[in-house]
């Protein structure tokens, strides 16, 4: 079961990091650097992904104890502790991107919008 969890965390960050260095246009610099920023957004996901796991699954479990008093609230606990950013982008790393630990509701987003 490891080795299949594993495997499926590498494909997923093998999957992610190269089209972030691939060639997309708003990207400058060399390959090399580019490459750099690929691994270290694959090594940096790698960091960051059980700490932001583990705040989801507690806000799960939050939520589900406060959905017997109140379903909206609930519903804003899930929305903060599982929404945000999980993965670490070269974007993130060259300062174009924020990370975003926790997540938005609609009114901090339509507010962002503005």
């Amino acid at each position: 079961m490891r080795y299949v969890c594993a495997v499926a965390l590498a494909m997923a960050l093998i999957g992610h990091s190269v089209p972030g260095w691939a060639g997309s246009s708003s990207s400058s610099g060399t390959l090399g650097q580019q490459a750099g920023y690929g691994a270290g957004s694959a090594l940096g996901t790698i960091v960051y992904a059980p700490f932001k796991a583990s705040f989801c699954i507690l806000g799960g479990v939050g939520s589900a104890v406060t959905a017997i008093v109140s379903r909206p609230t609930a519903g804003k606990m899930v929305t903060a502790s599982c929404g945000g950013t999980w993965i670490i982008s070269p974007d993130v790393l060259q300062g174009h991107e924020k990370v975003h630990f926790v997540g938005e509701s609609a009114p901090e987003r339509a507010a962002a919008a503005r």
